[in-house]
């Protein structure tokens, strides 16, 4: 089944609206800190070397019909705080915040961005740094407005998940399956 990214937004805004993520006024700064924050959780995922066991999650949900919590439980050991878990939230973030801005995402060329141009002799942190420095760019809002900001940011990670062979349209449908069982705010204040 083949989803859109505006398809994405929508249940990502959805499920964020359900767990209470959206009961404050608060401003898009907000929302691209914690981007932000989920692409350092990403770097020191990497630094720790925790990325993701896909197969096995594959293998075990493939076994037999899976309960919820045998998804949570799958979910927990294969995949979660792993480098994909985090590039998936950094996403999530993005489509929750389009979601609240009801930005049309468009369409993706997933082959163009396979093609496109990226530097490899970078390390993970760099690229992250990167990624970090388009999403931080306020000159970018200034010229453009924020829903292409949100749009580019989207695009960047995605970009950088194409070129690392990294599905990262499978990683944000599992975390966003794993979200919907998630305590109101993650346990969290915000």
């Amino acid at each position: 089944m083949n989803i859109t990214l505006n398809e994405l937004r929508d249940i990502a805004y959805k499920c964020a609206i359900n767990h209470g993520w959206h009961n404050d006024n608060l401003s898009d700064e907000h929302y691209l800190c914690l981007v932000i924050s989920e692409l350092m959780e990403a770097v020191e995922a990497d630094r720790k070397d925790r990325y993701a066991n896909r197969s096995q999650f594959e293998y075990y949900m493939k076994q037999q019909k899976r309960s919820n919590e045998e998804f949570i439980y799958a979910f927990r050991h294969t995949i979660k705080d792993t480098v994909e878990d985090e590039l998936a939230d950094a996403c999530i973030r993005l489509l929750d915040l389009a979601g609240l801005r009801n930005t049309d995402l468009g369409i993706i060329d997933f082959y163009a961005l396979k093609c496109s141009e990226w530097d490899s002799t970078w390390t993970f942190t760099e690229n992250m740094y990167s990624l970090v420095s388009d999403i931080t760019d306020q000159r970018f809002i200034e010229i453009n407005d924020v829903d292409s900001h949100i749009r580019m940011s989207i695009r960047t990670i995605i970009g950088f998940c194409v070129k690392k062979n990294i599905d990262i349209m499978w990683y944000i449908n599992q975390k966003m399956k794993y979200n919907e069982f998630r305590e109101y705010k993650h346990g969290k204040k915000y």
